[in-house]
């Protein structure tokens, strides 16, 4: 980071050479954890499993742990060196997508997702706050938009790869190939192997000094995996109830209250027929993140004020994460549409499908970085005139989408949708590190990713599935997902009125929580 003329600082070649590798990184993170939509049609199928089953290895099997995990790893990013826990990480959940390639039930499938769950947990947090420490505050959400574009561009390629693969390979090996792997077996090892090449790429990267591009340096943590562990008592089951304990018997007496209380309300899901497996997971990130943020109040009350405390924060987090609802649903069941009800190929809906989806989710994502941007220097809260219009504009493209007989209709609404709903993204994560102090940007950025994986990734492929099973209709499952758009815009126009306040009083919240002094 260096400065200008005026004194201001700027992003250097060396940023960008940065944000390009976890650019990559990103990428490699999407096409091990979508790859297996393309590959559901077959896995269903061996697997003897049913619509909601594919939606919750999709989305809860996976989605919940890397909540869950994302909190203490997003801890560890905010104390220790980011580079290597991005490399470690990376390493983790490639070797992962490659072991749910050897899987031989449903169950050990589910275990590699939980794993590739965990991994992929060390990323984001990682990435954006390196990305804001690399980048000044006027290029922050233009820098997040180009990193998250990765979601699109490797959302596309495990399209293509996974419907190329296990089209081919099935066509060579009729019986199961090599050590008896069929061809969605192959596509896992195929996506997951390469990871460990880049993982070494990531390890070479410079740490930047930790605040300077907002001008508060701040010295390394002397006891970052204390501080992780410490964490890690607070979310895992059942050590939470030592977390809890920690702070007084009140603080114990609440926390086994709101579990008593979740697991009532399982019971009764599970009574009217709902599968247990889902509502176990979800009941368990939804327990865990109360107890981590329960105790946060009495472990560190600026990081409580300035996240948990903060109305804008959470209306930011909810806006996106009912987006992500809708978009992780179609990302997901776009390609088995395509080749049940319209009968397309695997591989021809893995080229297009695949194509288009990273086109148009890096087009829409760095068009509404760069407006949001654009939108910020007019009105603080600008940036979340993106999350609105991302979370409204899709939903007519994607009812379209999922009721035509038509190819052409298909992948022009889905282009359009897909555009339209990623304007929100770069926008919505740029705003949720502004409202947080340097020092809290892992934990921040793990916070804000609970909202798109305990709301959009664990709920919304699991609900159209589900739907789907009970109606005999994917159509009718992705259709029913809709009513949550009214929701969105309410939680976005509500962030757009609380931001500005809170960003002006950052400093002097944290202060009043109990951070020493910023000057």
């Amino acid at each position: 980071m260096t400065t200008d003329a005026d004194g201001e600082y700027r992003a250097t070649g060396y940023a960008w050479y940065v944000l390009s590798i976890l650019f990559v990184v990103y990428i490699l993170n999407f096409i091990d954890r979508q790859v297996i939509s393309i590959l559901a049609e077959d896995i269903k199928r061996d697997l003897n499993l049913r619509d909601e089953d594919l939606g919750f290895l999709y989305g809860t099997a996976f989605g919940v742990f890397y909540a869950l995990f994302g909190i203490p790893l997003g801890r560890l990013a905010d104390s220790w060196h980011r580079v290597r826990l991005i490399s470690a990480g990376l390493a983790l959940w490639s070797t992962m997508t490659a072991l749910s390639g050897l899987s031989r039930t449903g169950g050990q499938l589910a275990a590699a997702r939980i794993g590739v769950g965990i991994g992929e947990a060390t990323a984001s947090p990682s990435a954006y706050s390196l990305i804001s420490d690399y980048f000044p505050k006027r290029l922050r959400a233009t820098a997040l938009s180009i990193y998250s574009a990765g979601i699109y561009v490797g959302g596309g390629i495990s399209l293509f790869i996974g419907g190329l693969i296990v089209q081919n390979w099935n066509r060579a090996y009729p019986g199961g190939g090599p050590f008896g792997l069929v061809g969605w077996q192959a596509a896992f090892l195929a996506v997951g192997i390469p990871g460990l090449v880049i993982a070494l790429w990531i390890a070479t990267l410079r740490e930047p000094v930790r605040g300077l591009s907002e001008g508060l340096a701040q010295e390394p943590h002397p006891t970052p995996f204390k501080a992780f562990f410490e964490e890690l008592v607070t979310i895992i089951p059942p050590l939470t109830l030592i977390g809890a304990a920690r702070h007084g018997t009140r603080v114990l007496v609440t926390n086994v209250i709101a579990a008593a209380v979740i697991i009532g309300i399982i019971a009764l899901l599970v009574s009217f027929g709902e599968p247990l497996p889902q509502w176990i997971a979800v009941g368990l990130g939804v327990y865990a993140v109360f107890s981590w943020a329960s105790t946060l109040r009495f472990r560190d009350p600026p990081t409580f004020a300035l996240i948990v405390g903060t109305p804008a924060f959470l209306c930011t987090v909810v806006a996106y994460g009912l987006n992500a609802f809708l978009s992780y649903a179609a990302g997901f069941w776009a390609a088995p549409y395509a080749m049940r009800d319209l009968g397309i190929s695997p591989a021809e809906a893995g080229l297009i499908l695949g194509g288009q989806g990273a086109l148009s989710g890096f087009l829409g994502v760095t068009v509404g970085g760069i407006l949001g941007d654009r939108l910020r220097r007019k009105h603080p809260g600008g940036r979340l005139i993106m999350v609105a219009l991302g979370a409204v504009i899709p939903a007519p493209f994607m009812a379209i989408a999922f009721t035509t007989d038509t190819p052409i209709v298909l992948y022009v609404c889905l282009f359009l949708a897909q555009f339209t709903a990623s304007w929100g993204l770069g926008s919505s994560a740029a705003t949720t590190q502004d409202l947080v102090l340097p020092r809290m940007r892992g934990t921040a950025t793990a916070t804000y990713f609970i909202g798109t994986t305990l709301i959009g990734l664990a709920m919304g492929p699991y609900l159209a599935g589900r739907v789907s099973s009970l109606t005999g209709s994917l159509s009718t499952g992705m259709l029913s997902l809709l009513v949550t758009v009214p929701i969105t815009l309410a939680a976005a126009i509500a962030a757009f009125r609380l931001v500005p306040a809170a960003e002006a009083s950052r400093e002097a919240r944290a202060r009043a929580a109990g951070e020493p002094d910023l000057a």
